[in-house]
């Protein structure tokens, strides 16, 4: 069986890694020069695929989508009239890259013109003068894919439980991050722009709204080891001392983000569950502190083929009906439920360490509604909090407003 979460040693890689970065700066921005500008930078970004990374279609000649295949390892180019042209990946140097994709781009009828310049690296070469031999360690780089599979599913899932502005998951080539973002809806004052080979008009547009963000880097950008980070623009106060999970996570003073190790995550008991507590409590401490209409903007997480319910048929008035609420718990997800003439009404929750549950669901069938069904499952995961010393934060906003009607349920909230 794949190991999902592989071991990923930067120190061994390095190398590998920083000629990667720069083919898929080169590759990037071919898709930048081609492309109608989208917010935020996003028409110049990549995707992971179950083969690799892919820029799906660029407007150029009769389209063209350029894909990494990192278990081939090949960079394989198709055109709208279904024509492909391939290359190896192994060992060259970035001038011979950046020839060899020149010459794919025109054999599919396109204009393989861009900047030819590297992007947020030190002392940048230009591509076609860069003459160093790279090395090219297929396992490390087919155990940095799955890894990003991995990663990729998880932010995917996180970005299922907001319902405003936010991005896709994608990978940025600048700094060779996997990254997802939630937006406020509001301004954010002009950044200051001054990062390193970034042109300031381009680091004022990205930051031009109120975000919280997440994404991995396999490692360098100031750190020697693959890890997740957590960050707020602008920053709100206390947002630096908010505590956060799981206990791996540190604030790291240099970067001004939360930082996550990728081996915390990994050698996990649930790598998953530990991932999505770190994403899930750093948007929380940047939400709350920067006073985000979270009732708004936040919803449960999806599920396949689970309709979300209308914010507005969960407003719950009536008596509330007899029956006995069961709960089902294991060491990673548990729910409650509780049977009414036959159906059945939920509440589910994922633990995030020993002593947080996150509240991430709750489901009221629509003939069960107005009977304050979803109050006593909340009240009864409030009752089970207290009696097992544990906390919980209500990422489901129907939980979340039916702690915040009652005051004396708040003690159990994490802080």
């Amino acid at each position: 069986m794949t190991d999902r979460w592989p071991e990923l040693d930067y120190g061994g890689w390095r190398e590998t890694c920083s000629a990667l970065h720069l083919y898929l700066q080169i590759v990037g921005k071919y898709r930048l020069a081609h492309s109608p500008w989208l917010n935020h930078s996003w028409n110049a970004t990549f995707y992971v695929t179950p083969l690799g990374l892919s820029t799906s279609s660029i407007p150029d000649g009769d389209d063209i989508e350029i894909t990494f295949d990192l278990h081939s390892h090949r960079v394989v180019g198709t055109n709208g009239e279904g024509r492909s042209e391939a290359f190896a990946l192994g060992p060259m140097t970035v001038a011979q890259f950046h020839s060899a994709f020149v010459g794919l781009v025109r054999s599919l009828g396109g204009d393989p013109s861009f900047n030819g310049t590297p992007n947020e690296v030190p002392m940048p070469v230009p591509f076609e003068e860069d003459h160093r031999d790279r090395p090219y360690d297929r396992e490390a780089v087919e155990r940095c894919h799955q890894a990003l599979k991995s990663i990729d599913r998880v932010f995917k899932a996180f970005r299922t439980s907001f319902l405003g502005k936010s991005s896709p998951v994608h990978l940025f080539w600048g700094a060779l991050d996997l990254a997802v973002t939630r937006f406020s809806g509001r301004r954010a004052p002009l950044h200051a722009g001054g990062i390193p080979s970034l042109p300031d008009d381009v680091a004022r547009e990205a930051y031009d709204r109120e975000v919280s963000s997440a994404g991995f880097w396999p490692g360098g950008n100031g750190i020697d080891y693959p890890a997740f980070y957590a960050y707020a623009y602008p920053a709100p106060e206390g947002f630096r001392g908010s505590e956060v999970e799981p206990r791996e996570a540190f604030w790291h003073e240099t970067l001004s983000e939360f930082v996550l190790p990728y081996d915390a995550v990994r050698t996990s008991d649930d790598p998953d569950a530990a991932l999505m507590a770190f994403l899930t409590s750093t948007y929380a401490a940047a939400a709350d502190r920067g006073s985000w209409d979270r009732d708004l903007l936040d919803c449960s997480h999806g599920r396949p083929k689970i309709v979300r319910t209308p914010d507005a048929a969960v407003v719950e008035t009536a008596p509330a009906p007899r029956g006995v609420i069961e709960r089902e718990d294991s060491h990673s997800k548990g729910r409650y439920r509780l049977i009414v003439d036959g159906i059945e009404a939920e509440m589910t929750y994922s633990r995030a360490g020993t002593d947080l549950i996150i509240i991430d669901h709750t489901d009221v069938p629509s003939a069960l509604r107005g009977r304050r069904i979803g109050e006593r499952l909340v009240q009864q995961a409030v009752e089970d909090a207290r009696a097992e010393g544990v906390s919980i934060l209500p990422l489901c906003p129907f939980a979340k407003a039916q702690i915040e009607r009652h005051p004396e349920w708040q003690d159990v909230l994490s802080r």
